[in-house]
């Protein structure tokens, strides 16, 4: 599908009008089970995704943030998982692999804390080069211990639908090159994550975005908004950046689109 035309207007943030009118023009091509899209810029094409799948499922993301900040533009990809929370279908979900600022004092006081408290958004950000009080944040994660959280997490989706999105930036520089901060998780860690999940429940839908892209925009406020929130990273090799995300991709996206 190309729908490369759009992507200037629909990076990082769009207005619910062009949201909808790209909905109708892809609706079919959405509804694909497993899609490989652009740049993180456009996560937020995931909320769209999930309003095609029947029937109650779990959503898990797999992404370097939160994506729960509830401040306006409505459709942005740091504000996508309040979209997918407000569909009926969305039981809850469920973000692995935060590793920037937004689930820590102040800055979480943007998020969707509401959604948390209530059960139906948990966020597990890692804490290892926190304070020891940060440690014992609600569903904060630790290199020595993660597998042990994840390995409950799973055990208590037995049986029940799901879909996973992987951002590519949740993954540690040296393995997939993105427009944003890179996470902590190597590949291995979610071939192996992948695969408990695969064990335990079933895996309705997924997709992977995150690698890099030169950014482009269509309107100077979307620009402004995306400059201002975008950290100031060296353009990298666009060849190298390629090898490197088509080799994480390579060990992915089969363990994701068929699922043992």
């Amino acid at each position: 599908m190309d729908a490369r035309s759009w992507g200037p207007r629909l990076r990082f943030s769009a207005p619910p009008r062009l949201i909808e009118q790209f909905y109708c023009e892809h609706e079919k091509n959405l509804t694909a089970p497993f899609l490989l899209y652009g740049s993180g810029d456009f996560h937020h094409l995931t909320a769209l995704r999930l309003r095609a799948i029947t029937g109650p499922i779990v959503l898990v993301s797999f992404d370097n943030h939160p994506d729960w900040d509830v401040r306006p533009p409505k459709w942005a990809c740091g504000g996508w998982i309040n979209r997918a929370l407000e569909l009926s279908n969305v039981r809850r979900a469920s973000v692995w692999g935060c590793g920037n600022f937004e689930c820590w004092w102040p800055h979480q006081i943007f998020g969707n804390r509401r959604a948390e408290r209530a059960g139906i958004l948990e966020v597990h950000p890692w804490a290892d080069d926190r304070p020891a009080k940060d440690q014992q944040r609600k569903g904060a994660i630790l290199r020595y211990n993660w597998h042990e959280c994840f390995e409950e997490f799973s055990k208590h989706l037995a049986g029940e639908n799901i879909y996973v999105t992987i951002d590519f930036d949740c993954l540690r520089i040296e393995e997939a090159v993105t427009n944003w901060e890179s996470g902590r998780f190597a590949v291995r860690d979610l071939e192996w994550a992948l695969g408990r999940l695969a064990e335990s429940s079933r895996i309705r839908g997924g997709d992977i975005c995150g690698a890099y892209s030169p950014p482009n925009y269509a309107r100077w406020k979307q620009r402004f908004a995306a400059e201002f929130d975008r950290p100031k990273l060296a353009q990298p090799n666009l060849e190298k950046a390629r090898q490197t995300n088509l080799a994480a991709l390579e060990k992915l996206w089969l363990l994701l689109a068929t699922p043992v």
